[in-house]
């Protein structure tokens, strides 16, 4: 078994988008029969594979980037562009990580004997084929490759035309791995043009589940043009609320790590609260130290006001900014009088992503968590935990800000469903119906 070489010119002409996806189910069919160890096999095999292309796919990445330089990319896609070495071995010890996780696929979730001699079992299974459409971020396709392999689940992948030449390399090798653990590569497809990723979001017949990763005007438009199911979120406008209770030094930490450690990324804080009993000791410091960091600040008239006494000039908020994600170094802050308005200033513009609180009140944090509505809900810590290598997922997928399951980041469990096995001998439903119908035992085993 080879592995041809992936054109991005010649995709459509090779083979239709639909027998792409049919050979990719064909091929997750098989995958989801394989014993663990095959698996895990399999995703060792693709680390040393990107290991050994590692060259090769900075080298891409490096043309990636050079174009985007020179094309004006924005700065927060930029940033998530870029894959230098460091992020690439952990990218790999990733796929280690997944490896070494539990096997999500044929868990036994009910054992349970409705009569006897008929025995009713709910066992996971892998949702099938899925159809991950992302912008800008190469490493994305080794950690839902890995997921993917993990969970018996194929994907099609489709990346941003910045990242075309990383994702190809990124692919090629994974693939590569695939054939040397003696696994068919059509498992993995990868897609690269606007045009394929409209015909992907028709393919419900084919692709059980859809995971757009970009922007939030990119995601609403996957969301709008298909009838797949599709997990992701929108928006992440992620707040810090420093209650009057705080630690100062703690708040100042924790805020500044949760807007610049990594402001492109979706869980970073986009908008600071303060309590106002607190905001004259806690703001010009932290203030200080944001812009040291080179954010731009933006508040409030009752926070530009405090901060202007004190030598400290920052920009006015306007209403359209507590509902902007920035991606970028960029934060608005406002003044609240109490936890009550914090809760409903986060209810009302909050994305339902990752909120904080920085408190020494415990009730104040009892009252936080059972009130915000966000897949993720913190007391005294950094937003930016919200992900599924921090959480011990291995990888993620995406977040999920959606009520029902999966919420937050996603890994292997969001990957799975179940399927209702029932073994009987000889039984029909008449023997259980009428004046004269046989009871159920229902005693779980």
């Amino acid at each position: 078994m080879t592995v041809s070489p992936i054109a991005a010119t010649d995709r459509l002409t090779y083979a239709s988008l639909v027998e792409l996806a049919q050979q990719t189910r064909t091929q997750a069919r098989h995958l989801a029969t394989l014993p663990t160890d095959a698996r895990n096999h399999a995703l060792e095999a693709i680390a040393q594979a990107l290991e050994a292309a590692a060259p090769t796919i900075l080298a891409a990445n490096a043309a990636d980037c050079q174009t985007a330089q020179t094309e004006g990319l924005a700065t927060a896609l930029y940033a998530r562009l870029k894959l230098d070495d460091s992020k690439l071995k952990g990218a790999i010890a990733g796929v280690r990580d997944v490896a070494k996780l539990a096997d999500p696929v044929g868990t036994v979730q009910i054992d349970r004997e409705l009569d006897q001699g008929l025995v009713l079992k709910r066992i996971t299974c892998p949702l099938g084929v899925l159809g991950v459409i992302f912008e800008a971020r190469p490493d994305a396709v080794v950690q839902i490759s890995s997921l993917a392999i993990k969970s018996g689940n194929g994907v099609i992948l489709k990346c941003g035309k910045e990242a075309i030449r990383s994702c190809e390399a990124l692919v090629q090798a994974i693939r590569q791995g695939l054939v040397q653990a003696g696994i068919d590569p059509a498992v993995i497809q990868l897609l690269t043009t606007r045009e394929e990723t409209l015909e992907l979001l028709k393919l419900d017949q084919y692709v059980d589940l859809i995971i757009p990763r970009g922007s939030n005007a990119f995601v609403r438009f996957v969301q709008d043009h298909t009838r797949i199911p599709v997990l992701g979120h929108a928006d992440g406008i992620c707040h810090l609320y420093i209650d009057q209770s705080a630690n100062p030094d703690m708040a100042l930490t924790i805020a500044v790590d949760a807007k610049t450690q990594y402001a492109a990324a979706c869980n970073a804080i986009e908008t600071l609260l303060v309590h106002q009993a607190i905001a004259a000791e806690v703001l010009p410091p932290l203030a200080t130290a944001l812009q040291a960091q080179g954010v731009e600040l933006r508040g409030d008239a009752a926070t530009q006001a405090l901060l202007k006494s004190h030598q400290i000039a920052i920009g006015a908020a306007t209403d359209a900014d507590w509902s902007t994600e920035y991606s970028d170094l960029i934060l608005a802050i406002k003044l609240v009088d109490s936890l009550e308005t914090a809760i409903t200033h986060i209810n009302t513009y909050g994305s339902r992503h990752t909120e904080a609180i920085v408190t020494e009140d415990p009730q104040a944090a009892s009252t936080f968590f059972a009130q915000v509505d966000a897949a993720g809900v913190y007391q005294n810590c950094s937003t930016r935990f919200a992900d599924g290598f921090r959480y011990g997922f291995g990888a993620e997928v995406g977040i999920s800000t959606q009520k029902m399951p999966p919420r937050g980041p996603v890994g292997l469990e969001g990957l799975v469903t179940y399927k209702y096995q029932l073994v009987g001998h000889g039984q029909i439903a008449a023997t259980y119906s009428g004046s004269n119908a046989k009871p159920f035992t229902h005693r779980d085993r």
